[in-house]
């Protein structure tokens, strides 16, 4: 099976702001990415989306997307929205210290956020054996997520995957592993 993962565009949030499920508008034109994308994904293929405007927008203009709440952003809670130079440097350095593990105040933990993304995979996976191809449309860090399982990468080693805004990557996938085909195209 061939796993297309794409990092929805890139917004118009500030730099420097905190945001996770927060929505914000997209500063490239959705439509546009579709066009570049499309040459690199298969003609058929099951389309998968999370459900924020930012993901969803360019999930529309390549097809018809099933949304998925598991494949949302990380849930930043009370830093949502913020600037993180105004975030409690304590905090920060607890997060930094510890990744996968720190919850910031109202929201969820990278591990929880994995969970729920690799139970999406997880699912999907088994549903759709007979399938060749999925493309989802998703958010830094539930490709990461998914990507860091499916290559086998410790997880601590998943946040080194950076997913580019308006690019696809490609995992093949086989009952015996996976294989990176191509990153950021």
């Amino acid at each position: 099976m061939e796993l297309y993962l794409i990092r929805h565009p890139k917004t118009a949030a500030p730099d420097g702001v905190c945001y996770g499920q927060s929505e914000w508008p997209l500063a490239e034109d959705p439509e546009a990415v579709a066009a570049r994308l499309t040459p690199l994904l298969p003609e058929h293929f099951h389309l998968y989306s999370s459900p924020s405007e930012r993901a969803a927008e360019l999930a529309r203009a390549l097809g018809r997307p099933s949304y998925d709440d598991r494949l949302l952003e990380i849930d930043f809670g009370e830093w949502e929205g913020v600037p993180f130079a105004t975030i409690d440097p304590e905090l920060i350095a607890r997060w930094a210290a510890n990744p996968f593990g720190f919850q910031p105040p109202g929201g969820e933990s990278a591990a929880e956020m994995a969970i729920r993304a690799l139970e999406w995979w997880q699912e999907t996976r088994e549903r759709r054996l007979d399938v060749d191809a999925i493309v989802v449309v998703a958010h830094a860090g539930p490709l990461k997520a998914i990507a860091g399982h499916l290559l086998g990468l410790p997880r601590e080693r998943w946040l080194a995957l950076d997913f580019a805004c308006s690019h696809a990557t490609r995992i093949d996938v086989a009952p015996w592993g996976a294989t990176l085909k191509w990153f950021n195209r």
